[in-house]
């Protein structure tokens, strides 16, 4: 396994481009980018971003996925057509990275009603699955679902029904979304297994508060033992928000700790 950071750990304290140069400086090698606007996607800011990585792996891309990722479902053709426009800028910064995977989150579950289990057409949901895995494999990319509570994976059992269907669907657990879905984690490692690509890990202390892995009370070393128990070795990645700890310092200290924690499992790639 490899320890990781994603830039969105640094939103609103330093733009992508200057967050790359930084996690590089500080020995980071493996990272998720986060791309926050438009004005982000595609191959001219993903040459910028590309000329001042160094030595960074870069493992995925991460967009504001509301920008158009529910419309990637509409019926108006001239809605989807658009998003897929978009989509495909997102692709294209992606191949231009080397990012072999792309953290995506799907439908907007805005409405309470669409929430709750049996609201799913799923025979709907593969369809148009379907036609997003063959897009992103075209385009060199591979979709990974990720569990987020008011998103398309908002509970345990939406991607085992998607997975029978789509044998290339891939996952991505997120711990801090497990918690606000409070659902335990293990559930969403159970159904993905084999299908995990890569984890976005957070802390929680013992109030409840979310911070930086190491800082809290959540229980890495379990962690890294069940990711082992389903065959993962892929990255382990912070992913926290801007408020969750105070000195940039920290996040080198965090980085390190997982470091530490998957050499104390014995799994740590170099």
């Amino acid at each position: 396994m490899q320890a990781g950071v994603s830039t969105a750990s640094l939103f609103l304290r330093q733009n992508n481009e200057e967050a790359l140069p930084y996690l590089d400086h500080l020995g980071v090698k493996t990272v998720e980018v986060f791309l926050t606007s438009f004005s982000e996607y595609g191959y001219p800011f993903a040459e910028t971003l590309k000329n001042c990585k160094g030595t960074l792996f870069i493992n995925s891309v991460h967009s504001l996925n509301t920008h158009y990722e529910p419309q990637l479902f509409n019926a108006h053709p001239r809605v989807k057509g658009d998003a897929y426009a978009w989509l495909e800028k997102v692709l294209d910064s992606a191949n231009a990275l080397g990012a072999p995977y792309y953290t995506f989150h799907g439908t907007a579950r805005i409405k309470r009603a669409a929430r709750r289990e049996g609201a799913d057409n799923f025979p709907k949901m593969v369809e148009d699955f379907a036609e997003l895995l063959e897009f992103c494999q075209r385009h060199g990319t591979r979709l990974c679902l990720e569990n987020v509570e008011w998103a398309t994976y908002n509970r345990p059992g939406v991607f085992h029904e998607l997975a029978k269907e789509l044998p290339t669907l891939s996952g991505v657990l997120d711990i801090k979304q497990a918690r606000i879905s409070e659902y335990p984690y293990e559930r969403y490692l159970e159904e993905m297994g084999e299908r995990l690509a890569y984890v976005h890990i957070s802390d929680c202390d013992e109030r409840g508060k979310m911070c930086l892995p190491g800082q809290g009370a959540f229980d890495f070393d379990t962690l890294v033992k069940r990711l082992q128990g389903v065959g993962f070795d892929g990255a382990i990645l912070i992913e926290v928000y801007n408020r969750d700890y105070q000195e940039l310092s920290e996040l080198k200290r965090s980085y390190d700790f997982v470091q530490e924690t998957l050499y104390r499992n014995g799994c740590l790639n170099s």
